[in-house]
């Protein structure tokens, strides 16, 4: 264990190309044994190409990486593995029709060159490995059926199995409620004492500084930052990852006082998800649901948008009551919803950025004989790709070929090209760098200064402090506490939340 407390691991003077396009320059990293590190910067600034340099997955130009008491110019997977080093991305890569135990063993198998699987021995693979991180999970439970902060855990847990050393986490709080995160910390933690040097590449810049002892900071493939995490503040750790002065102060746009409602909920029920579920949203307000994962949070907004069953309850668009049956009934009554997953619910991915921005609204673009008029389709494509700054060189190209927070755009250019009386945004800046979801708070701003109605759910809580007027807070599918515009901070929704 001396050895293992006093080790670094890390990168000297990586440089690496692609296509002549440089991804890292000079880029040098260290973290010690029993060390929490961050990794921070913007979509694209590196942070995904040194980790698969560090994993084995693509080879440097040049420089070396450095584990304990060895030095290498590249590696290659198995080679990473079998010197400690493990990667939990952000979908995990685990089996979904295996167990629990199953997943946890399975690599322990594949590493020993092991043609044969023993039940008995699985079990024990696995116990021994959650016992490890001091979690407790069911290990003969199928890992589709069980909850995202739990694969979070299992994925852990096989890396721990495998002699983890150094261990990236990608994002790894991104769908995680308040209460989940806490426990992932105190797992963190267990790592710590165990000497593992864990390194956190994340955007979210409360936990980093809530869990990370040291930071480095990339931006366009070079370290700009680096150093104590204590040295640093909220606002300098922002600055360095985007170049600019971002600030976070609230942005909610002024209110007009009316009697006037763009939507009216009464009384909403669905046993046992959510019952006695009543608020109204004027128009340009901007009203918060938040709630940890379970709440009802995500079953109400798509019950609004007719795309969950209701038992009981009424929806009242201006003065009109509209079946909550289906999401055409919705959207014709002037409601738009941006899903949580833009990856598997929001965009055609094998669709270029165009197709993607008027998937919607295909109707409008039609030209003589109801065939598409391409000319209308350029046009539109072309006023939300500026109006919405989605950074591209040709709306032709794959929507894949963006970054998360300009596909992000992309899902929400497509419906307000709709220009719905109602926008429900749930998690709209999920997975995006700290300067894209500032602009995308910014269009949703713009949009409801121009009398838009946004419904916004999310367990962002500096993110909902920002941009809302009021925030409800769901508790076992009920609204435990409602706060208006000068009753907003963080700390006061955190402690409801708890």
């Amino acid at each position: 264990m001396s050895t293992l407390l006093t080790a670094e691991y890390g990168v000297k003077n990586i440089i690496k190309s692609f296509g002549g396009a440089k991804a890292l320059s000079d880029v040098s990293l260290s973290v010690k044994s029993g060390q929490v590190h961050c990794i921070a910067g913007e979509n694209g600034s590196g942070k995904s190409t040194l980790i698969k340099i560090m994993s084995g997955v693509h080879a440097p130009d040049s420089g070396q990486i450095r584990l304990g008491e060895k030095s290498f110019s590249e590696l290659s997977p198995r080679e990473a593995v079998r010197e400690g080093v493990q990667v939990i991305f952000q979908d995990f890569s685990l089996l979904p029709n295996l167990t629990v135990a199953e997943n946890i063993a399975i690599p322990t198998y594949i590493s020993r060159n092991s043609l044969f699987f023993s039940k008995r021995e699985t079990k024990k693979i696995a116990e021994s490995a959650l016992d490890l991180i001091g979690v407790d999970l069911d290990i003969t439970a199928s890992v589709e059926d069980i909850s995202i902060a739990s694969k979070q855990l299992i994925a852990i847990a096989r890396a721990t199995n495998l002699g983890v050393k150094m261990l990236f986490m990608d994002e790894p709080t991104t769908a995680l409620t308040r209460k989940e995160i806490k426990h992932l910390f105190k797992v963190v933690e267990q790592l710590k004492e165990r000497g593992v040097a864990t390194v956190f590449v994340s955007h979210k810049i409360d936990e980093i500084q809530e869990i990370c002892h040291t930071i480095t900071i990339l931006r366009n493939g070079e370290v700009v930052a680096d150093g104590l995490m204590k040295d640093f503040k909220r606002d300098s750790i922002s600055e360095a990852m985007t170049g600019l002065n971002i600030s976070e102060t609230r942005i909610a746009p002024p209110l007009k006082e009316t009697t006037e409602k763009v939507i009216e909920v009464k009384n909403l029920k669905t046993k046992p998800t959510f019952s006695d579920i009543s608020f109204s949203i004027a128009p340009g307000e901007i009203l918060g649901i938040t709630g940890l994962l379970g709440s009802g949070r995500t079953e109400l907004a798509e019950a609004i948008f007719g795309q969950y069953p209701i038992d009981s309850g009424e929806l009242i668009v201006g003065e009109k009551s509209i079946q909550l049956n289906s999401s055409s009934a919705a959207l014709k009554a002037g409601i738009g919803y941006v899903p949580p997953d833009r990856l598997t619910q929001g965009l055609f991915l094998e669709q270029s950025i165009l197709r993607n921005l008027v998937a919607v609204g295909i109707d409008q673009y039609q030209g003589k004989g109801k065939l598409l008029s391409k000319n209308r389709l350029t046009e539109a494509g072309e006023k939300w790709i500026k109006d919405l700054r989605i950074k591209t060189k040709n709306p032709s190209n794959p929507v894949t070929s963006l970054s998360g927070g300009n596909q992000q755009r992309v899902v929400l250019a497509k419906w307000l090209a709709m220009n719905p009386k109602l926008m429900i945004l749930n998690g709209p800046t999920v997975g995006v760098d700290i300067g894209s979801k500032r602009e995308i708070l910014e269009i949703i701003r713009d949009r409801a200064q121009e009398g838009m109605a946004f419904l916004v759910v999310s367990d962002d809580i500096p993110e909902l402090v920002q941009i809302c007027h009021r925030v409800l807070v769901i508790k076992n599918g009920k609204i435990s506490k409602s706060f208006d515009e000068l009753e907003l901070n963080e700390e006061i929704l955190y402690e409801e939340l708890s």
